[in-house]
Formats: structure tokens, C-alpha cells, sequence
């Protein structure tokens, strides 16, 4: 299907399903804020409606959750990637499953997956942040290959990065032909809070069928990187590619007994310097960081009707983690975020569709 037609359809179908109450089918969202201007987040963003329908529930005997990033698929479907290794596919009306798939590393392990691209051949490109590393996969979860990584990048003592603190963040930039991955960490060395974004350009002309089982080094080779400062105490932990090949940047941090802190940002890589070479970061060492514009803080969205299992500056929020651009309408982005439960009581797979206006 044409890109076209898949995003006018999957917006349509959730202007639809923001349409239907919580007794409506299984995953639509609900929560819908009214017409009159009360679900502003800021001057730039709205919040339409959220959907609690998938929190602890199962599909073919597959735990539901635990997901950390979104990508709108080619027939218009919405890809969710969990945490825990497998990759499910939800209805783009009601977000209710249609299948789900495991995903393993070379060794047949599980991974640490964070990131989901889902690339113009249909084929899935997903980060892990245990190596890290970038494979793809078939749509029936068969690897197929997997791209370089710069040895600083890795984690210590291979590399610089810390545990848990690599690949959380990965999206395509228009035209299909500059990949990024966005460390939720600084690395060692660097300041607290500036953290890289790698890219991978695609190598030009159309790969053979073989190409696409090798491993992966015929499709992307390793391009700029560049510096982001985070808020203090907030990870990147998404991004999502803008028609217009800016970036939406989500920063996340976690505070016991407070809750969490979500903020939408708003990034452009023009005019900012390649640390491909540049060792340590320090935000004064003549380096230009990739510029930021705060968009909104979730905390200031209208909470809908929301309710939380753990204190929470705004019972809407949660572990937000994942993000998608699904469409456009009048000028405005519609975006879709999704918490991760990590698979606990105290947290809540939760979907939320914004109306976003870079």
C-alpha cells in the first residue's frame, strides 16, 4: 500500500476509535477529551485520548506489555515492540492483537529490544541495549542481519556505554535513507546528560535478494553522530522522524514517591557538529549539540479521567517509553506514545493519542 494511503487510513481509524467510550471494543482508546480546546498540553500539543484496555491481558498465551517503542507498519498496522523479545501486531482501529512474534539473537537468546523501524521492504530493524546492536528481522521474525556499531558505543569494557543505558531509541529519516539510534545514556568520559545519536546511511542502489540474508553491512554504513544534552535527571528514551526530517524526542526520568517526568521535544540535527571523532563531550568544548524546543510536559496534559497505581504528578502519567507518527491532520502531527508496565503491579501498558504541532 502507499505510504499515503496507509497513513490516511490508520489516522482514520484512530479518529475512529478515540470515538468510542471505555465499554467500546477491547483496544480503543477512551478518555476522549471534549471539543472545546480542555485537552491542551501546550500551545503545541493536545491530548485526544488514552486507552488502559491492554494493561495485564494476554494474547495466544503471550503476555501483552512490556512494550518499548511503536512504528506503523506497511498494510497500516501498528507494530509494538516489547521488551522481552517479540514483536506484536496491533489493529491500527481498536489496538487490539492480531499476532505476535519471538524475536532472538544470533544464539536463539532473548534480547534487551528498545527500538522498532519498520523499514520500506517491510522487514523490521530493532535495536537492543545489551550490546547494543541494531539486527533485522522478517516479518515472521527470522534474522536476517544485523549493522556495525562504532566500539565506543558499547558497552564497558568492549566499549564506553553503561548497562541499560544504550539503543532505546530508534527511527528513519524521510526518504529511507539515514537511520538513527539514540543512547538513553552518556557514555564514560562524556558529561552527564549528553548523549549520542548514531545514523547509518543507506548504501546506494537496491540490494539483492542475498543481500538482504547477509549480515546486514550492505544495507546501512555508519554515518555522523551527534551530541543531545538531556534535562537533568531524564534519559532519551524515543524518537520519531517528522515528515519535515526534524525529530519528536521523548526524555523520561523516574522519581520514587514522586512518579515520572515526560517531556515532548522537538529536535533538528542541522548545524550540529559530527562527534564521530570527538572523544569526550562537554557542552564547552566549541562542539554544536543538536538544538531541542520543549513541545510539552505530559504532566500538564488533562488527566481525562485517568487513574495511577503509584504516585504520580498526573494520574495520566506512566512509564511512557514508546512513539510513533501515525499521520497528519490539518497541519497537525497525530501521535501515538505507549507506557511499558514492565510486567508489574505498580505500572500500566497505556496508549495515548496526541495532536502535535511542530
Amino acid at each position: 500500500m502507499r505510504l499515503r494511503s496507509v497513513l490516511a487510513t490508520l489516522t482514520a481509524g484512530l479518529a475512529a476509535a478515540t470515538c468510542v467510550t471505555a465499554a467500546g471494543p477491547a483496544g480503543a482508546l477512551s478518555g476522549t477529551a471534549d471539543s472545546r480546546g480542555a485537552n491542551a498540553c501546550s500551545p503545541a500539543v493536545s491530548i485526544e485520548s488514552f486507552s488502559d484496555a491492554l494493561d495485564k491481558t494476554t494474547y495466544e498465551g503471550a503476555f501483552v506489555g512490556n512494550f518499548s517503542a511503536l512504528a506503523v507498519d506497511r498494510d497500516g498496522a501498528i507494530a509494538a515492540l516489547s521488551d522481552r523479545s517479540s514483536l506484536f501486531t496491533l489493529d491500527p482501529k481498536t489496538l487490539s492483537p492480531r499476532s505476535t512474534v519471538p524475536l532472538a539473537d544470533e544464539s536463539g537468546a532473548a534480547l534487551d529490544s528498545e527500538g522498532l523501524v519498520v523499514d520500506r521492504d517491510s522487514t523490521r530493524l530493532v535495536s537492543s541495549e545489551t550490546e547494543p546492536s541494531v539486527r533485522r528481522y522478517g516479518r515472521d521474525g527470522t534474522l536476517l542481519g544485523r549493522l556495525p556499531v562504532p566500539d565506543a558505543l558499547r558497552v564497558a569494557p568492549a566499549g564506553r556505554a553503561a548497562s541499560n543505558q544504550t539503543f532505546e531509541a530508534l527511527t528513519l529519516l524521510p526518504g529511507g535513507r539515514t537511520l538513527l539510534a539514540g543512547m538513553e545514556g552518556s557514555l564514560s568520559g562524556d558529561t552527564a546528560g549528553i548523549v549520542r545519536l548514531q545514523t547509518w546511511q543507506r548504501q546506494s542502489g537496491r540490494s539483492s535478494r542475498s543481500d538482504q540474508h547477509s549480515h546486514g553491512r550492505r544495507d546501512f554504513r555508519l554515518g555522523a553522530q551527534y551530541g543531545y544534552r538531556t534535562d537533568t535527571g531524564l534519559g532519551l528514551v524515543e524518537a520519531a522522524a517528522t515528515p519535515d526530517g526534524r525529530l519528536l524526542v521523548l526524555e523520561r526520568g523516574f522519581t520514587a514517591g514522586v512518579g515520572n517526568t515526560v517531556r515532548l521535544y522537538l529536535a533538528d540535527l542541522r548545524h550540529a557538529t559530527d562527534t564521530t571523532r570527538v572523544d569526550t563531550l562537554t557542552g564547552q568544548d566549541g562542539v554544536r549539540l543538536v538544538r531541542k524546543t520543549l513541545l510539552a510536559d505530559i504532566a500538564d496534559c488533562p488527566s481525562l479521567g485517568a487513574t495511577a497505581k503509584q504516585p504520580q504528578p498526573n494520574p495520566l502519567l506512566d512509564n511512557i517509553e514508546g512513539m510513533a507518527v501515525t499521520g497528519t491532520t490539518r497541519g497537525a502531527l497525530r501521535v501515538l506514545l505507549v507506557s511499558d508496565d514492565n510486567q508489574g503491579a505498580t505500572q500500566t501498558t497505556r496508549f495515548y493519542s496526541l495532536r502535535v504541532r511542530p
